[in-house]
């Protein structure tokens, strides 16, 4: 009973071991990451999953500065029966002059009289409403006489500095004022009223401003144009013009106005005032308010376009590791025009596919159809907007994801923060395959949390996202060495150390219980004191763990077949299956030494710990040395290293070691013999299945 004890004591030790061991590897792997040159200033949050990187299957993305720069740059300026783009900003300039009293000679000076004083004023309108609507400061530097702008939103810079770029230029804001500096040089100061920020629900953001000069209250409003349609007055080119746009990848923006007299502003801020302090809905009851004081009949002014260039090297990104075998999604805010846009023009979908659009579904009949429709189609990519996504959530989950989830690519339009991570939640839920989610701003971080591996990006809408994140990232293009490379690392590694642990422990118990079953049971332990605590440490730890800085394939290998990673996605390197694989390893070999033990050295029984041990250390740094694919220099000092510290340390051990019985060459040739027969079998099996069934990456390599 005391020998069942001491094994499963032993097992017990070695289980912390394996946990001590694996946690020490993590490490190890995260600094290999964060110190990696090709991948700066890479950060690991948490060093317990590391090894999920080589497992990810699906892989979410956002748009909007992580596969795009979000360095927004305004590209259109339509108003209806008239527009401007990056080319003609300087008839902008011209009209603006006009407007203030002093044109320019340019482009546009034939037109002449009443026809070009109404352009320039509605040129004004535009342009003021867009240099008073946003949430930007500006900083000016007082050595060099320069502006710069900070601001929550990159779209909000892009289109104060295009005010700037015209004439209109934006010189102070605090939270009461905005001083606006004009093309003669004049200052227009205008009272901050109420402001309304941008929300990812409401999708718009509004101001209300009084100009001092005139005392003149007005409402600016810009928001994304599927609810601005909704509040601005009926016109027949808004829609035409944003799907026009967005057809080209731009970010659309509706701007629009209403004029307030100071009687409806006074009892706006009367019924505003009394729903801020409510004590119920206080939010609900404030938007009330806004809704039916303000947004409603708005003048619309016209529509912005920012474009928003592709990050480097995305399309030989998403290439890779749509060959890696991973399914990728792009969740984004933007419209269904846009999002396809950039999905085509990054290679996300490839030109040659069908591309099935599902927009506006509220009806059960129309969500049924338009999922057969979809699940007949072979190749197709899935465009779908955020109203059909919720229907779908709320009636159809299971058929939805059920169809979903077999699509190459999929991509999620005017998704909302909460849509995005209830998604992912079904993903795992249904698939309960890994999932990784990658965002570079706020909205994506509940997205970021829900999935088995968050990937934050640091970009130009802060650190909100990084900071959620198990990994923090520069560029959207690391994300191929951090799984390819470093993940499959990390996986295979781990894999491996956890194995040799787990047969460390095992094989010693084994011999244990040998020992106690030859010798009817005897309540004795076979190794005691220093070498059972040298076992774990001095005498085996430097070597297995070596295991760390092994790889089955060379990095360029990897990104050359970006297919050998489909395999890890198969859990084959360790399963029940490998387990079991060493578990009958461990009990060969422990029955092995220690029957060997007492046949070769019957006439020397008094020496079988010694003779045992030395025999079972042998064949740990043995085992260690086959199952080693690429050699590192650490690991050959740590083999030599710890093959002379034990050597050594048997003149220190008399209590175990009698040296002038281990300096004999019978001890020498028979401690040998036993290690062959322990490890040679084992070796030889490895080589016929290397022959037979060969793994992946040999065939690559080889």
């Amino acid at each position: 009973m005391l020998d069942l004890i001491i094994s499963c004591g032993l097992i017990l030790v070695y289980s912390f071991s394996l946990r001590v061991n694996l946690d020490m590897g993590k490490s190890v792997y995260a600094y290999q990451m964060m110190t990696d040159k090709e991948i700066p200033d890479t950060i690991v949050r948490t060093s317990t999953i590391p090894e999920e990187l080589g497992r990810i299957e699906y892989l979410l993305s956002d748009k909007t500065g992580t596969l795009t720069k979000n360095d927004m740059e305004l590209k259109k300026l339509h108003m209806g029966t008239m527009a401007f783009n990056y080319e003609s900003w300087d008839e902008v300039r011209n009209h603006l002059s006009t407007a203030f009293g002093k044109a320019k000679a340019g482009p546009s000076t034939s037109i002449t009289g009443k026809g070009r004083r109404d352009m320039s004023l509605r040129v004004k309108d535009i342009i003021l409403a867009l240099a008073l609507c946003h949430n930007v400061t500006p900083v000016i530097d007082s050595e060099n006489d320069t502006i710069t702008y900070q601001a929550s939103s990159p779209d909000e810079v892009a289109i104060v500095r295009l005010t700037e770029e015209v004439g209109l230029t934006l010189v102070f804001r605090d939270v009461s004022e905005i001083h606006l500096r004009t093309p003669d040089g004049d200052v227009l100061e205008y009272l901050i009223l109420q402001t309304f920020p941008f929300t990812s629900e409401s999708k718009r953001m509004g101001i209300v401003v009084k100009d001092k000069t005139t005392g003149e209250i007005m409402f600016y409003q810009k928001g994304a144009d599927v609810v601005m349609s909704k509040i601005v007055q009926y016109n027949d080119w808004l829609d035409e013009e944003c799907d026009n746009m967005a057809r080209e990848g731009l970010r659309t923006l509706v701007v629009a106005r209403r004029k307030l007299s100071e009687d409806a502003y006074n009892e706006f801020q009367e019924r505003f005032n009394e729903a801020k302090v409510s004590i119920t809905d206080r939010k609900a009851q404030e938007q009330l308010v806004v809704v039916s004081f303000l947004e409603r009949d708005l003048e619309l002014l016209g529509v912005t376009g920012v474009e928003d260039k592709l990050q480097d090297e995305v399309k030989n990104t998403l290439e890779l590791l749509r060959n890696a075998g991973l399914k990728i999604w792009m969740l984004t805010g933007d419209k269904i025009e846009t999002a396809t846009c950039i999905a085509v023009s990054s290679k996300l979908i490839s030109r040659s596919q069908i591309i099935h659009q599902i927009s506006r579904v509220t009806s059960p009949d129309e969500a049924v159809e338009e999922l057969e429709v979809l699940q007949s189609k072979k190749d197709s990519c899935l465009v779908i907007d955020g109203t059909s996504i919720q229907f779908y959530l709320e009636h159809y989950k299971n058929e939805f994801i059920e169809v979903a989830v077999r699509l190459p690519v999929v991509v999620a339009c005017r998704c909302s923060p909460t849509q995005k991570a209830d998604i992912t939640k079904l993903i795992i839920e249904f698939t309960g395959k890994r999932v990784c989610c990658i965002g570079d701003g706020g909205n994506d971080v509940s997205m970021i949390q829900a999935a088995h591996v968050g990937v934050g990006l640091v970009g130009k809408e802060g650190k909100q996202a990084s900071l959620a994140a198990d990994f923090s990232i520069i560029q959207f293009s690391y994300l191929t060495k951090l799984l390819l490379w470093h993940g499959r690392n990390s996986y295979k590694r781990s894999a491996k150390l956890s194995q040799f642990v787990i047969h460390r422990g095992l094989i010693i118990s084994v011999i244990q219980a040998v020992f106690s079953a030859l010798f009817f049971f005897a309540p004795i332990a076979l190794y005691q004191g220093w070498l059972i605590v040298g076992y774990t440490t001095l005498y085996t730890m430097a070597p297995v763990f070596s295991l760390v800085l092994d790889r089955d394939v060379k990095e360029e290998t990897a990104f050359k077949f970006p297919e050998l990673y489909k395999e890890l996605t198969k859990g084959r390197s360790l399963s029940l299956r490998t387990f079991f694989q060493w578990l009958m390893i461990s009990v060969y070999q422990g029955g092995a030494i220690m029957i060997m033990s007492i046949l070769l050295f019957e006439d020397e029984f008094v020496n079988i710990v010694a003779i045992s041990f030395t025999a079972l250390i042998f064949n740990e740094l043995l085992m260690v040395a086959l199952e080693i694919n690429t050699w590192h220099y650490l690991m050959v000092i740590s083999e030599i290293v710890t093959l002379a510290i034990y050597i050594v340390s048997m003149a220190f051990l008399p209590t175990y070691f009698d040296l002038s019985f281990i300096l004999t060459w019978v001890f020498v040739w028979k401690v040998l013999v036993i290690t062959a027969v322990s490890s040679i079998p084992l070796y030889v099996v490895k080589i016929l299945r290397r022959r037979c069934s060969p793994p992946v990456h040999s065939k690559v390599v080889g």
